[in-house]
C-alpha cells in the first residue's frame, strides 16, 4: 500500500472533470458562462433563479439513462422545460450575463435538434438515488474512506476547524478569529479537492453591515469515489440535495462516501465527504447563512500553488483591509459612535436598535462565556438590530463544540490579530481596486475549471 503522503499528492491530479456525454455535453456548454457571472455580479444573481433552472434542466438530461441524439423528443421537450423556466424568471433576471447566455444557448439547441417551440414540457426528473443511499457501501474502494486508509499503527489525522457566520466572523484553520466586511464574493476554500464561495450582502439598506446570502460547494472529481458535484444555497433555500438533485457522490464506485444529510428542513444540513476526511455543516439562521467545516490539515494545505491563495479565506483570513476593529464594539462609550459610522444616523435610531446594555443581555441567555462568540454577538445586534444573529453566533458556538478537534480551543478570548487604534477609516479598499481583484480571482477559478 502506497504511503499516505505519496497518495495524497495522486489525488491532486485528478483536478476538474468533464462531465456527460452526447446532449447532456451540448446542455453543459452553457455552464462556463453562468460560474463566471456568478462570481462577478453575486448581487444580481442572488435574485435570479437562473441557477434553479439551470440545475432543473441538467436533472432532466442526465443520470443512468442521459438523453442523447437519438431521444430527440424527449430533449425537446426538457428544453422547452427550460425555456419556460427561464421565461418565468425573466423579470428578475433582466441584467443577468448567465441568464441572456441560457436564453441564447437554448434557441441554438432547439434550432440544432429542429424542436418545436410549442409542445409538451415535462417536470425536472430527478436522478433516483443509487441502491444504499443510506448508508456507505460495504465495498466501496479503500482510497474513498480517508480515515481507513491510514495503517493502525500509525498516528491519527490532524483535524482543523473554520467557520464563518454573522456580520460575518470568520474563524480560519489556524484559530485567527476576525470580524470582516468582505462584501460580494470571496472564496473561503480552494483547494485540489473541493472549493467553497461565500456572497455576502448589506444587511440593511444604506449599511456597511453584512452576512452571507449565498453560498456555493463545489467536490472536484475525484478517482472512483465521486463525480464533480455542485452545492448551493441562498437566502430561504437550503436545498438537502446537490444541484442535480442527487445526496451523494453519483455513478461511482465509492459514490456513497460524500452524502448530503438534511438534519432540519430548510435550516440545517450536513455534508460527509468521507473520501477527504471533511464535514461541512450549513445552517439558515433568520435570513442568512453559517457555514462551518472538518477537516484534515493534509487535505487543507493540498494547494498547487499555495503562495497565491491570498483570498482563501479560511486559510488566510480576511486582508486587512476588510478587517474590522472588533474592539472598538466592546466599549460602551464608544457604541454610538461606532454604530453611526457601521449603519449611518437614519438606521441608528430604528426601533430595532439595542443598547449596548440590552445587547449584551440578550447575548447572555444563549452564550453565558464571554468569549469572542459572546461578543461577535454583541456586536452584531448593535450593528443590526437583528435578534437572529444572537442564535447564529449561538449555533457557530455549537458547531465548533462538534467539529474543532481540540476541545481545549473551543473558546477564543482575545484577538488573534490587533489593530491599530483608529485604524477603521482606513479599511474601506477603493472600490476600483477591489472589483479587479475579486473579478481577476473568479476568472482564474472559473478557467481552471473548464480548461
Amino acid at each position: 500500500m502506497q504511503p499516505r503522503r505519496e497518495r495524497i499528492v495522486v489525488r491532486a491530479a485528478s483536478g476538474w472533470m468533464g462531465m456527460g456525454k452526447g446532449a447532456r455535453a451540448e446542455a453543459l456548454a452553457l455552464i462556463p458562462t453562468l460560474f463566471v457571472s456568478l462570481c462577478i455580479f453575486p448581487t444580481v444573481t442572488s435574485q435570479c433563479k437562473i441557477m434553479k433552472c439551470n440545475s432543473e434542466f441538467l436533472a432532466a438530461t442526465s443520470g443512468p439513462h442521459h438523453l442523447g441524439l437519438e431521444e430527440a423528443p424527449e430533449f425537446c421537450t426538457a428544453l422547452r422545460a427550460y425555456a419556460h423556466c427561464t421565461h418565468r424568471t425573466a423579470r428578475t433576471c433582466r441584467g443577468d450575463l448567465a441568464y441572456h447566455s441560457a436564453v441564447h444557448g437554448i434557441d441554438d439547441l432547439m434550432a440544432q435538434h429542429n424542436c418545436s417551440k410549442e409542445g409538451p414540457t415535462s417536470p425536472p426528473r430527478l436522478r433516483p438515488p443509487p441502491r444504499g443511499d443510506s448508508q456507505e457501501r460495504s465495498d466501496s474502494p479503500e482510497i474513498c474512506h480517508y480515515e481507513r486508509s491510514f495503517h493502525k499503527h500509525s498516528p491519527p489525522p490532524n483535524y482543523t476547524h473554520c467557520g464563518l457566520f454573522g456580520d460575518p466572523h470568520l474563524r480560519t484553520f489556524s484559530d485567527s478569529f476576525q470580524t470582516c466586511k468582505v462584501q460580494g464574493a470571496w472564496p473561503l476554500i480552494d483547494n485540489n479537492y473541493l472549493n467553497v464561495q461565500v456572497t455576502n450582502t448589506p444587511v440593511l439598506p444604506g449599511s456597511t453591515a453584512t452576512a452571507t446570502s449565498k453560498l456555493t460547494i463545489i467536490f472536484k472529481s475525484f478517482q472512483e469515489c465521486v463525480d464533480q458535484k455542485v452545492y448551493q444555497a441562498e437566502m430561504d433555500e437550503l436545498p438537502a440535495a446537490f444541484a442535480d438533485g442527487s445526496k451523494n457522490g453519483g455513478d461511482k464506485h465509492g459514490a456513497n462516501s460524500l452524502k448530503i444529510t438534511e438534519k432540519v428542513s430548510g435550516q440545517h444540513i450536513e455534508i460527509q465527504a468521507k473520501y477527504i476526511g471533511t464535514t461541512i455543516v450549513v445552517r439558515q439562521v433568520g435570513r442568512y447563512l453559517t457555514f462551518a467545516v472538518r477537516m484534515p490539515e493534509e487535505v487543507v494545505n493540498a494547494v498547487e500553488d499555495r503562495d497565491n491563495q491570498g483570498l482563501y479565506l479560511c486559510l488566510r483570513g480576511c486582508p486587512l483591509n476588510q478587517q474590522i476593529n472588533f474592539q472598538a464594539f466592546h466599549s460602551p462609550t464608544q457604541t454610538t459612535e461606532s454604530r453611526a459610522r457601521r449603519k449611518g444616523p437614519s438606521l441608528s435610531a430604528s426601533p430595532e436598535a439595542f443598547t449596548y446594555e440590552a445587547a449584551t443581555a440578550k447575548c447572555r441567555e444563549k452564550l453565558p462565556v464571554e468569549d469572542l462568540y459572546f461578543q461577535s454577538c454583541v456586536f452584531d445586534l448593535l450593528t443590526t438590530g437583528d435578534v437572529n444573529f444572537t442564535l447564529a453566533a449561538y449555533y457557530a458556538f455549537e458547531d465548533v463544540k462538534m467539529l474543532h478537534s481540540n476541545k481545549d480551543k473551543l473558546h477564543l478570548y482575545e484577538r488573534t490579530r490587533d489593530l491599530e487604534p483608529g485604524n477603521m477609516a482606513g479599511m474601506e479598499l477603493p472600490t476600483p481596486l477591489l472589483f479587479p481583484l475579486v473579478v481577476l480571482a473568479c476568472l482564474s477559478q472559473c478557467s481552471a475549471i473548464f480548461l
